[in-house]
């Protein structure tokens, strides 16, 4: 298994970590933003295929920011991929 640490721009995640094996995602996790709803995306995509995240939440927004703390966890995977 591999590990990746990403530091994510414009959002107020500061640090967001991921294993990831054959494609999947593992234990993820984000520093900083919006505690609840980050802990539930790290449920939601425990042992998920890392290109169906990346087709699922690429493009999603935060507010008036054209990014999101999501959105950044795409590119830190299409970093890998």
């Amino acid at each position: 298994m591999e590990h990746k640490s990403f530091v994510p721009s414009g959002v107020c995640a500061r640090l967001i970590e991921f294993d990831y094996q054959d494609g999947k995602i593992y234990n993820l996790k984000f520093t900083g933003g919006c505690n609840g709803n980050l802990k539930a995306i790290g449920k939601l995509c425990e042992g998920m295929e890392m290109e169906k995240v990346v087709k699922i939440l690429e493009g999603n927004t935060c507010r008036e920011r054209n990014t999101s703390c999501v959105d950044q966890l795409t590119k830190a995977i299409k970093g890998v991929l």
